[in-house]
Order: structure tokens, then sequence, then C-alpha cells
């Protein structure tokens, strides 16, 4: 219970305090903000260990990261969104705010079922990996497909059911036009954000899970990489092409929690191993994607 209060103050500070009124996020306030944000994130881990342990606090910060780092292919696709609606600049911030207000209830619910259903069925581990496994080989064979908003099934489906019109209002969710009470653009892009988290959410429940089976410790390590995603959109939301082996990198996670998962049975690999392992891909990604954009420059 202290935890979601923490949640609420947080939220609250965040809109009524710090983003009170609509305004375009330049990079250093989005830089500032996001270092904020990771600060808290990885400072709740002392909380952790304070109250649970070393070996709480070392599943906290491990499905912290995979979280943190599977989000940043979700903050690209937001873009995408934003930008294929034209979304003002001044409006992204609130935009967002709802898409993970939303979120946060979702990964509530999908982390209680994950660990329900992990205690009651054990195959589910099993299953869970191979889907893991799965997921993370459609990542690299799929490559850097583009996303495109308006021919998803959700949005086709969003038109024919809710009544709206293609003209922006402001920060309006509905409108009225010539008497009839319609739904905004900037309402088909809440609810397509919200969607595309569900698709998100598939993935990287199953990973936390692989992590820690524990409710609190899955659901906080979510909650706190969820909170700063507003932060970490406007910072990195035009830096797609700097990072071209990202994609790579989060495809390995994801491969590695899944047989994780799957030898689970037979052998638990320690908490600081796998702590190790993530780092040490996102590391690897991270500079062989600066490498080759430093590379692509000078050539």
């Amino acid at each position: 219970m202290a935890f979601v209060v923490l949640l609420v103050v947080l939220l609250l500070v965040d809109l009524l305090v710090v983003n009170r009124k609509a305004h375009v996020i330049k990079l250093r306030e989005a830089a500032i903000t996001s270092t904020i944000w990771i600060s808290i994130g990885l400072a709740f881990t002392f909380v952790m260990w304070s109250a649970y342990g070393g070996e709480a606090a070392g599943e906290y910060i491990g499905a912290y990261l995979i979280e943190k780092s599977l989000s940043v292919d979700n903050v690209f696709v937001w873009a995408v969104i934003l930008t294929h609606f034209k979304v003002e600049a001044q409006y992204q911030h609130r935009v967002l705010f709802w898409g993970i207000f939303g979120a946060l209830v979702m990964r509530l619910g999908f982390i209680m079922a994950g660990v329900a259903v992990i205690e009651k069925f054990d195959f589910a581990l099993v299953l869970f990996g191979l889907f893991l496994v799965w997921t993370a080989w459609g990542l690299i064979k799929e490559g850097d497909e583009e996303f495109d908003p308006e021919s998803s099934r959700a949005m086709k489906l969003f038109h024919r059911i809710v009544p709206s019109t293609d003209k922006p209002d402001g920060q309006k969710l509905f409108t009225k036009v010539n008497g009839k009470r319609l739904a905004t653009p900037l309402f088909a892009v809440i609810v397509l954000i919200e969607l595309t988290d569900v698709l998100f959410a598939v993935d990287s429940v199953p990973a936390v899970l692989g992590v820690s089976r524990e409710q609190f410790i899955a659901f906080s390590s979510n909650a706190m990489a969820i909170l700063g995603l507003r932060a970490l959109y406007f910072l990195l939301a035009g830096l797609r092409e700097k990072f071209a082996y990202l994609q790579q990198g989060l495809a390995v996670i994801l491969a590695f929690v899944g047989v994780k998962m799957l030898i689970a049975h037979w052998y638990h690999i320690p908490i600081a191993a796998s702590l190790l392992v993530i780092v040490g891909i996102l590391a690897t990604s991270i500079a062989a994607s600066l490498r080759s954009l430093r590379v692509k420059n000078n050539g």
C-alpha cells in the first residue's frame, strides 16, 4: 500500500507541479528529468535491500534493467505514433502521462495473473521461456520493420466503433462537430499507445517474471522503469538510427531469460550472474551501435 501511495505522489508531482502547464519539453529538460527518474528507480534498490535483503535487491535491479531496456523499443514506437498523428509537441507529455497511467494498471494485472499461473501450473514457466525465445528470434528476424499506426487493426477497429474526427482540437479528447460529440485524434493516440503497451507487456512481463516471481518485486521494478518513460521519450525519440544494434541486444536478453526459465527446474542461475549478463549485453549493443555510427559518419 505504501508503494502505491508513493506512485500516486510521484505521478501527481509530475503532472500538477513539474508539468502543470502544457509546454514543449526540450532536450536539456528531458535529460535532467530522465536522470532524476532513473536515479529514483536505482535508489529504490536500497529500499528493497533494507526491507527484504540482498537477494530481493538483486532481483529488483535485474528486473528493472530488463524492463528499462525493453521500454526503449516502446519509446520508438510512441515516436512513430505521435509523429504520424501530428500531435503538437506541447501536448505530447499529457498524452504520454495518461498512456503510462494506464500501463501501470495493466502491468499490475498482467504480473498478478502471471505469478498466479506460474504458482498453479509448473509447466507455465517452460511455456513462458519458450515464448521469450520465440520472441527473441522474431526480433532478430524482423529487423527494423516499420510500424504504420493508421493501417493497424486496432486503429481500424477504433474508427469503426468510436465516432471520431481527424481534426485536432487542442488538448481536448472529445469535441463537437455539427452538434455531434466526436473523439479527437488525441484520444485515438492514447488508445493506440495503451494497446501497444499491452503488446509490449506480453514480452516484458514474462521476462521480468524470469528474474523474480515475487509480485511486489516484479511490479515495483516495472513501475519504476515505466514512470521515467515520458522523459526518456523526449530524450531518445529522434535517436533510433543511433542505436542500430539495440534491438539485437534486446533479443539476446529475451533469449537469455527464456533459457533461464527453461532450465530453472534443473539449475537456478544466480541473480548476480544474471545481472552481469544483462548489463554486459546492454553495454555491448550500445557500444557496437555507437561504433557503427562513428564508422558511418567517418565513411
